[in-house]
């Protein structure tokens, strides 16, 4: 288990840290809550959280909540996937509590997530997301890797970071695993 970090933000300090079972409901509330009348959302993110959970693709020490006086405000997860034969991972979902957007939560959780996925030695990270936000993190279009998409992903919201910077390419076709369109 890694140790929470304190992160000075703009106007409040923050603590990121991994998921324990006991923010679950807070989880669930600000996961239900950033997603809620989002035009690309499905309305089931909260319960895709707990899904991802029991499957064996679940890394708990990439599960981290970003916490303020006591309080969860964002939440992002990184999950296992197979890419050509390893195992790489999706950045899936990131969440933000409403009223604590634009500033620098999501980022801060992306960061975090990052290092402690090069730390465990993951080489890339795969999303879907909107194309202005993501690339500041290092998110590129999926197919300078050499990565197309089973499903029909507009290309510049389907993205990779290298997170290793390792120059290398992907070269397969992603299927994204049936967890991500169960619904409840």
């Amino acid at each position: 288990r890694a140790s929470p970090t304190r992160q000075q933000m703009k106007g409040f300090e923050m603590i990121i840290r991994q998921r324990t079972p006991a923010d679950d409901a807070e989880i669930y509330d600000v996961v239900k809550r950033a997603f809620a009348g989002m035009e690309q959302a499905s309305g089931d993110e909260q319960n895709l959280v707990g899904r991802l959970r029991k499957t064996g693709g679940y890394v708990p020490e990439l599960e981290l909540v970003a916490e303020d006086g006591g309080r969860i405000v964002g939440h992002v997860m990184l999950t296992t996937l197979e890419i050509a034969k390893t195992p790489q991972l999706i950045l899936a979902p990131l969440a933000v509590a409403p009223e604590r957007q634009n500033r620098g939560i999501g980022g801060a959780l992306i960061k975090s997530g990052h290092s402690a996925a090069k730390k465990a030695g993951f080489g890339f990270s795969v999303l879907v997301g909107h194309p202005a936000y993501y690339p500041k993190f290092g998110y590129r279009p999926a197919a300078l890797f050499g990565l197309q998409c089973a499903m029909e992903i507009p290309p510049e919201c389907f993205m990779v970071c290298d997170l290793q910077n390792s120059g290398a390419r992907l070269d397969a076709e992603l299927v994204f695993p049936p967890v991500f369109f169960e619904q409840g």
